[in-house]
């Protein structure tokens, strides 16, 4: 018996006597024991009492995470400005929304308090008979442990009935590491009254302009704590931490109210994405264009027409007829249910032309967008591939279990669950879209070089086919170019994309000093459905001749 398991036996007994609710146990339990030593932990004697189950009852293979997610307490931000001038402002700092809870700064080690953390819990993988098992409780004693490892065994010998082959999966190095997320400046080292003169000088900047009528500034921070085990060695403790900045301008005139949403790059790291963001530099423009949303007209004709993507439009483009389309559960049949499958196939890797020579694309979960985690939940270390290179298919995204498809002997790392109490599967890492070379045309060259066609900037509606091959995609606001110039902000604009003609028609991208990734947090996927939160970066891109349609003729 390990001494990591012999002294949780001692402080919570080996009986069902004791079944606190992770709300009460989970967080004892975390604050009881070592960060950064996953050897350690206490959640190591728990993790063994699961593995040994697992192999007491004949699993070729087993493995349990635990996890929590929380809003960190008082260190998000939210200001709201009301009125063109003269008017007040009403903020706050708290876990959830900012709202107004307003306590001091905090230490890295600290745990949330109750009323501050989501519940915690555990989730149990087996295989067993040669398939997957899979079960998840918030309890932790001894007892549910080893009751949730059943559980999934039986779940595993009912699906074996229906099996086609055994499971195979790609071997993997064992860890015993901690990873945290990598930042410069911790949310809770900076001052609640620094945030709030961050906040209070883009939204003074922004309500100076008239016809505005309110504005809001915020900035979100939230933390994850992981810690996974396999019966092939690995001990794994992770501590995420995401921020996502916004602002929004509203503005009113006559009977008509717009708001205008500027999107802040959001994504692993501290209070340097907040200071990073050009929300103060840009608060005067983008308080322009919401008064300019107001009387702005419809493009008035459909047809075909060049057009321009910003890397926050881009982003939800990329998100459905990129990066779905080349995740191989889907292409293999696996995920056939939240608008599954995929048009590509597996002959296509190396062959399918995705788009023009211009169109490279890269899988990363080790850069600082929302997806970047230091393993994945299969235990494989993250890592950054080539997708597509010259227009070209050259990879896909893969996990422990598909890897063999496509004749890889590792894993790319791209298992996820996004609570203890979801099944781990295959997501998405982020997927970017390179730039140009340093000397590649500016925004500005890209605009003189169109004769008809439409900027388009955030993200709006979109509807896809199930094998994201046709798609109709909106945005958030767009400008009318005619002639090498912006004319006018104009409305109702969407238009269509299948997706490699859509690709090969690329012809124009920005340099990397015009390259943004901006992320979602609504990637949903599954059934029962789950939602992941995600990055696409991109530079601007120009898009010839495509379909482009107005709501009013």
């Amino acid at each position: 018996m390990s001494s990591s398991r012999r002294t949780f036996l001692k402080q919570f007994g080996a009986g069902a006597a004791l079944t606190l609710y992770s709300r009460d146990l989970f967080g004892q339990v975390l604050a009881d024991s070592p960060r950064g030593r996953p050897l350690e932990t206490r959640f190591k004697g728990m993790a063994d009492i699961v593995l040994a189950e697992g192999k007491r009852a004949g699993c070729s293979y087993t493995d349990v995470r635990f996890t929590m997610s929380t809003a960190l307490p008082g260190a998000s931000v939210i200001l709201r400005a009301d009125g063109s001038s003269g008017g007040g402002f009403a903020g706050g700092f708290g876990g959830r929304g900012g709202g107004g809870r307003g306590g001091g700064r905090r230490n890295l080690q600290t745990v949330p308090t109750d009323a501050e953390r989501q519940p915690g819990g555990f989730g149990v993988r087996v295989i067993h008979s040669g398939v997957w098992g899979f079960a998840s409780s918030p309890i932790l004693t001894e007892d549910e442990l080893r009751r949730v490892t059943r559980v999934a065994v039986e779940v595993a010998k009912a699906s074996a009935i229906a099996k086609k082959a055994d499971m195979k999966l790609a071997p993997v190095q064992p860890y015993q590491e901690h990873y945290i997320t990598p930042m410069l400046k911790h949310p809770t080292s900076v001052s609640q009254t620094d945030k709030q003169a961050w906040a209070q000088a883009i939204a003074e900047k922004a309500r100076a302009v008239k016809g505005v009528q309110s504005v809001n500034v915020g900035c979100n921070h939230n933390y994850e704590w992981r810690y996974y085990a396999s019966s092939e060695g690995s001990y794994i403790e992770q501590e995420l931490f995401t921020t996502s900045p916004t602002f929004s301008v509203t503005a009113r005139v006559g009977e008509v109210t717009r708001t205008r949403n500027y999107p802040g790059v959001a994504g692993t790291g501290g209070w340097e994405f907040a200071e990073n963001a050009n929300f103060l530099a840009n608060a005067e423009k983008v308080a322009t264009d919401a008064v300019e949303m107001c009387t702005a007209k419809p493009l008035g004709s459909s047809g075909m027409k060049d057009i321009i993507m910003s890397p926050s439009h881009a982003m939800l483009t990329i998100h459905e007829i990129v990066a779905h389309a080349t995740e191989l559960d889907r292409i293999v049949g696996y995920e056939a249910n939240y608008a599954g499958t995929s048009f590509v196939k597996l002959s296509d890797l190396g062959k399918l032309k995705y788009g023009s020579k211009l169109f490279n694309v890269t899988c990363d979960k080790t850069s600082t967008g929302l997806g970047t985690v230091g393993f994945d939940d299969d235990g494989v270390k993250t890592q950054k591939w080539p997708l597509i290179r010259d227009g070209v298919l050259v990879g896909l995204q893969t996990n422990r279990e598909t890897a063999h498809f496509i004749g890889e002997k590792e894993s790319r790392g791209c298992t996820f669950g996004s609570t203890w109490r979801d099944y781990p599967f295959l997501r998405m890492p982020n997927v970017h879209v390179e730039p140009g070379p340093a000397n590649s045309p500016s925004l500005d060259q890209l605009i003189g070089d169109v004769k008809d066609g439409v900027m388009i900037d955030g993200r709006g509606s979109y509807s896809i086919d199930q094998q994201r091959y046709n798609g109709q995609f909106g945005g958030h606001i767009f400008w009318e170019i005619k002639n090498g110039k912006i004319t006018r902000q104009v409305t109702d604009v969407t238009y269509n994309a299948i997706t490699t003609d859509f690709w090969a028609n690329l012809d124009g991208i920005t340099g990397p000093n015009e390259w943004e990734m901006h992320g979602t947090g609504g990637d949903a996927k599954g059934q029962p459905t789950q939602t992941n939160s995600i990055s696409h970066g991109s530079p601007w891109m120009l898009i010839r001749n495509i379909n482009v349609g107005a709501a009013f003729d």
